[in-house]
């Protein structure tokens, strides 16, 4: 079995995985970036690929949910990995040697008050946290410190001087777990679908109370430009349900009568 993930080993997406395939026997995968493995994921070179969707400090992975209307490929899991970033520095570094710290966008974006503590200290954006830790050991340069997990500095033999350093304590990304195989857990209760309404008052309320008239809970809603339209928007919602109750096959059928589109992409269990 080959999972892939976005980044290197160390990274968060290597964390989800090993989570969520614990205790079963896989063969890792990793991508420099998500295109190619959704591409993957979908002719089947891979059989499942784990991508990050949200966080709870900065909100949707807008980078991964744009793609997922493009491919024929189906949400079958999900899981959350706390993030804890550290700042990982090379062997005797002292604080004060450091002036750039490098990492993905998305960990300097949840990392902002150690900026502000240590205000010498420059964010530099890298491609990846893992693969900031491997850049500056590579690089040997103590000025230079990472933003990384604490299994990347263990992996590449890295110091941590500080551990935790996210403004938000409860700070979690939540994962998808995608293949190409439509073959749902018989014990799913949460489904993820996408929807474009029409351009008339009350579009988004009338699609919405069909979910209430049905009893179904929604669990999250986000709007997203569509791209190649001007200011025309597309609405991801998760809601609570199996696609075999009743219930949510009548509400799926009147949203695709209401709806100008409509995608199901998932129906998994809700990590909790």
């Amino acid at each position: 079995m080959k999972v892939g993930y976005q980044g290197v080993s160390g990274a968060f997406s290597d964390m989800a995985v090993r989570k969520y395939f614990k205790g079963q026997e896989y063969e890792e995968v990793s991508y420099a970036d998500f295109v190619s493995m959704f591409k993957d994921v979908e002719s089947g070179a891979i059989d499942y690929a784990m991508f990050p969707v949200e966080n709870t400090t900065t909100g949707i992975i807008a980078r991964t949910y744009d793609h997922f209307q493009n491919y024929d490929i189906h949400i079958v899991g999900e899981t959350v990995v706390p993030i804890k970033e550290c700042l990982i520095v090379l062997p005797g570094t002292e604080i004060e040697d450091i002036k750039e710290v490098y990492s993905h966008p998305e960990a300097l974006n949840q990392c902002q008050e150690i900026f502000e503590k240590y205000p010498y200290m420059r964010a530099c954006v890298y491609e990846d946290t893992a693969l900031s830790v491997s850049y500056i050991k590579e690089k040997g340069d103590k000025s230079k410190a990472a933003l990384a997990s604490e299994l990347a500095a263990e992996i590449y033999g890295m110091e941590i001087l500080e551990r935790q350093v996210q403004d938000n304590n409860v700070n979690m990304t939540r994962f998808l777990c995608l293949t190409n195989k439509d073959d749902y857990p018989e014990y799913a209760d949460k489904v993820s679908i996408r929807m474009v309404t029409s351009h008339t008052p009350g579009a988004l309320y009338n699609a919405l109370g069909i979910f209430a008239s049905f009893g179904i809970n929604v669990l999250r809603l986000e709007s997203r430009p569509i791209v190649g339209r001007i200011f025309d928007y597309c609405f991801y919602l998760d809601f609570a349900g199996n696609l075999k109750d009743a219930n949510v096959q009548e509400a799926l059928r009147r949203l695709e009568y209401d709806c100008i589109e409509l995608n199901v992409f998932g129906n998994y269990k809700e990590y909790r």
